[in-house]
């Protein structure tokens, strides 16, 4: 379920979300443009992001604007971060959303691997950011919201170069915040617990696994996407003003 509240700042606002056209960042894509943001979003797959759109578009009477980038391609990024900005208006809200959460044993790990991980987890969470940061100083201000994850502080097995960007995203947070701060951009970071979706689903959602970590949360419910969207909105509206720097965990209690 989508959050109730309506935060009137996010009306018109110019949004850009990585990573938009699946998951979490579709409902993220949805949210937005709930709200009245004018929303872009990038992505690598046509098919649900396409999709996507189209049902917004639908729906709501107004269609988010998919560009299609590897988020990898550090100039291709910058590029799809004008092109929302030639769309929309200078960007005032990035939400740093792609992920890729493969699993990997430490003994299989090459130089090729690791740097990849860190291309889709970790680096273009920097680069998008730079590409935003001088038009929302010309707007005045802005909100960068910074996807990392729990599974780094649940020493998660299966993933460490996963979990090295997870928590290279929170310093990362950090060092922006205090850089960009003076010219009222906040920097904030969001750490989700186990969001059920589809891709979860297909690969690694067994009814046993998932059972006892609802077990676990204070909250016994499994968690969805849409569960994220209340805290993303909040954290990029003007309802947070003097929030910046830190990390919000969304995950039910679990920690």
């Amino acid at each position: 379920m989508m959050p109730s509240a309506r935060f009137a700042d996010l009306e018109g606002a110019s949004v850009l979300i990585t990573g938009g056209g699946s998951g979490i960042g579709a409902a993220l894509t949805e949210g937005f443009a709930r709200q009245g943001a004018k929303v872009a979003f990038i992505d690598i797959a046509d098919g649900p992001s396409l999709a996507l759109a189209d049902r917004i578009e639908k729906e709501l009477g107004r269609r988010p604007l998919y560009l299609k980038t590897d988020i990898r391609d550090v100039e291709a990024l910058r590029a799809s971060a004008a092109r929302a900005a030639e769309a929309h208006g200078d960007v005032t809200v990035l939400v740093n959303n792609a992920a890729l959460d493969d699993r990997h044993a430490v003994e299989d790990v090459t130089v090729e691997f690791w740097d990849n991980n860190q291309a889709v987890n970790l680096r273009p969470h920097f680069f998008s950011a730079q590409a935003v940061a001088p038009g929302m100083k010309r707007a005045g201000g802005g909100s960068i919201i910074n996807f990392t994850s729990t599974s780094f502080l649940i020493n998660h097995p299966d993933m460490p170069a996963y979990t090295a960007a997870k928590a290279g995203i929170v310093g990362l947070t950090k060092g922006l915040a205090g850089k960009l701060g003076a010219d009222d951009i906040r920097v904030n970071a969001i750490a989700p617990g186990w969001v059920i979706t589809e891709r979860q689903k297909q690969l690694w959602v067994t009814e046993q696994a998932l059972a006892a970590h609802v077990a676990k949360q204070c909250i016994k419910q499994v968690m969805q996407p849409e569960d994220v969207v209340g805290t993303v909105l909040f954290l990029a509206s003007d309802a947070s003003r003097m929030l910046t720097a830190q990390m919000l965990i969304v995950d039910g209690g679990f920690l």
